[in-house]
This record gives C-alpha cells, sequence and structure tokens, in this order.
C-alpha cells in the first residue's frame, strides 16, 4: 500500500468516525429526548461518556503524545462494549416495536457503530508502532486530522477568549482529562461492577 494509499483510508477512518461517532448519535440523543424515550436517553448518555474517550485520544495526538496512539486503539473496544454490554438496556430495547422508527434507528447505528469500531480499533493497531517508531507512512496520517482540527479550535479559542490554543496546550489537557476518565473507570470497575453487575441503573 502506498502512502497516499494509507493516508486516504485513515482519513477515511476519521471521517467516518465522525459521522457515526457524533453526528449520528447526537441526533438519536434529541430525537430521543423530544419521544421522551429514557431507554435510549440512557443508552445515549453512557454512550458520550465513554466514547469522551476517542476526544481524549485525538487531544494527545495533537500535541503528538505517543501514548494517544494506545487510547486510539482502546476506545473504539470500550465505545463496542458500552454499546453491547447491559443487560437490561439489551432486554428493554428488544421490547420496543420493532418496525418503529426510533427504535428501528438505534438497532441500526449499534451494529453500524460494531462494525465501524471494528474496523478503526485495526486501523489503529496499525498504528501502534507509532509508539516506539517515528515511520511517516503509518504514523504521519493519524497525526494530519488531530492538526487539521487543531488549527478549527484555535480560531474558534482564540476569537471567544482572545488566548493562544497551543499544541503543548493540547496534549496537557488530554493528560489531564485522560486521568481523570482513568479514575472514573477504576471506580466502576472496582466499586459499581461487582455490586451491579452488567445492570445499568443511573450509570
Amino acid at each position: 500500500m502506498t502512502e497516499l494509499q494509507y493516508s486516504t483510508l485513515v482519513w477515511l477512518t476519521y471521517r467516518l468516525a465522525a459521522t457515526f461517532s457524533i453526528g449520528l448519535p447526537l441526533i438519536i440523543l434529541l430525537w430521543a429526548a423530544m419521544r421522551k424515550q429514557a431507554l435510549i436517553t440512557r443508552l445515549l448518555s453512557i454512550y458520550w461518556k465513554v466514547s469522551s474517550l476517542m476526544l481524549i485520544s485525538i487531544l494527545l495526538l495533537t500535541g503528538k503524545q505517543q501514548i494517544g496512539y494506545l487510547i486510539s486503539f482502546l476506545a473504539p473496544i470500550l465505545i463496542v462494549l458500552s454499546l453491547w454490554f447491559w443487560v437490561d438496556i439489551n432486554e428493554e430495547l428488544d421490547d420496543l416495536p420493532s418496525q418503529s422508527a426510533l427504535p428501528l434507528t438505534v438497532r441500526i447505528w449499534r451494529w453500524c457503530m460494531t462494525f465501524l469500531n471494528i474496523f478503526y480499533g485495526f486501523m489503529s493497531f496499525l498504528s501502534l508502532s507509532c509508539m516506539n517508531s517515528t515511520n511517516s507512512l503509518i504514523c504521519s496520517p493519524w497525526l494530519e486530522a488531530p492538526q487539521s482540527l487543531h488549527g478549527v479550535v484555535q480560531m474558534i479559542f482564540n476569537f471567544l477568549f482572545g488566548a493562544d490554543w497551543t499544541v503543548s496546550l493540547a496534549g496537557f489537557v488530554g493528560y489531564m482529562t485522560l486521568i481523570a476518565y482513568l479514575v472514573g473507570l477504576i471506580q466502576w470497575f472496582l466499586i459499581r461492577l461487582p455490586k451491579q453487575g452488567r445492570i445499568a441503573g443511573e450509570f
């Protein structure tokens, strides 16, 4: 595979992730809120909490922090688990009318997200070598999208606050949010999971 082909594939991965991981679930969340579907709202709430790890990986890669490659690989795994792990949500979703537009959309979205994140995880797995290497063919494409997004955020941040949003600041914020995320994940794993099992409850 040429460098151009690989770069195109990585950009496609990012674009698909943006569409199905941000755009579509946001629409579904607003739709569920309008229909007062508490079950779907709860599922999407859990999804947003878990998928924030993807944003953390973007911040870390913007700051060219090598751990960002590892987080980018782990994020799609946790996202898929968050969509299918909960027994109570799965059972309640199965009980909703199969031909109803909103539940049907959620079911299709969950399967699309599953296959997309398997693909994303495979692509991210290829980038894990960048933690110990600077291979331009593999590593550079993964940094292009975060750096492009950084340019947009930098202009917005400067316009709103009159301050610079630097690459170093992005990396620092990425590390701080990663620590907070890990603390929350460890707390859930050690306290809530043994107590509630695969019941989402108020997670």
